[in-house]
């Protein structure tokens, strides 16, 4: 069996450090990380700066990035004009973030969930030439609204696949869902949703995610996100901790026998890369 691992250290990982790293570090830091044999890098999110200035420069890092036709760049989006700008910028994998609780919605797109649903839906049918993926947010816990039923993912889970998406992602937004729960939403959203590969989010407070992998990929699940050195979090979402870290998935998968196709020695390079730029960045602007 073969597992995608998707990286998102240069989005998820930056965004929620406490400094703006150049456009020129992320270029490196992408460079470095196809070089340890990865091929699926989230580079960035097409948000207002001033809300996640992380992320400012994301037009000029996509035009930055390298000319590698074995490789695919992904942005994320979560309205209207994140699509706009990212298409603009020559994104062609755009994924459309939605969460599945009000909460967070409120807190990290400004509206329900509903109002974000239909603008996704009607904004992508403007860009055919597009390759849409989804990513739900909150799908297990949400730190204003609780835990999720699994009943309610298949709900927001459907109205986002009507979209017509590539993949769906399901998100362990702040890594403390135990993996019961999460294999008991993801065996309910692939009953619903048997032809859309399905694919993880996961955060780690506990320790617990490599458990909540076993038992994804024992449903079929074959597409993981993770972040190099484990950086990561919701800026919107309190008490959410960091990402899976790469070389630690990439390590349980060899142990298992799965392949990955990845350089551990150079993903480590990659990741002394990533805390070096960090360690060297400027703060984020504090308003005036």
């Amino acid at each position: 069996m073969q597992i995608t691992i998707n990286e998102v250290v240069l989005r998820d990982g930056l965004q929620d450090e406490p400094v703006v790293v150049s456009v020129a570090d992320r270029v490196r830091i992408a460079e470095s990380l196809l070089a340890a044999g990865l091929r699926h890098l989230e580079v960035a999110s097409f948000v207002n700066p001033a809300r996640v200035p992380q992320m400012a420069g994301a037009a000029e890092l996509v035009a930055a990035l390298p000319d590698r036709p074995d490789a695919r760049f992904s942005a994320i989006a979560l309205n209207r004009r994140g699509v706009e700008r990212a298409a603009a910028a020559g994104v062609r994998d755009i994924v459309l973030v939605a969460s599945a609780s009000e909460g967070h919605s409120r807190a990290n797109a400004g509206r329900d969930v509903v109002s974000a649903l239909a603008e996704m839906a009607a904004v992508a049918a403007g860009y055919p030439g597009i390759r849409f993926a989804g990513a739900v947010s909150t799908a297990f816990v949400c730190p204003f609204d609780g835990e999720m039923p699994p009943g309610r993912i298949v709900e927001v889970a459907s109205a986002f696949d009507a979209i017509g998406l590539s993949r769906l992602a399901l998100a362990d937004t702040l890594g403390i869902a135990e993996p019961g729960q999460v294999a008991r939403t993801v065996a309910a959203v692939r009953e619903a949703l048997p032809d859309t590969p399905l694919a993880l989010h996961l955060h780690d407070a506990h320790g617990r995610a490599l458990e909540t992998v076993d038992a994804a990929i024992d449903l079929g699940v074959a597409r993981f996100d993770s972040a190099a050195g484990g950086y990561g979090g919701c800026p919107f979402a309190p008490g959410a901790h960091g990402n899976l870290a790469t070389e630690t998935l990439v390590a349980h998968l060899e142990k298992r026998g799965v392949g990955t196709g990845v350089d551990l020695g150079r993903l480590r390079r990659a990741t002394d890369l990533v805390r070096e730029a960090i360690a060297g960045s400027s703060p984020v602007p504090q308003p005036a």
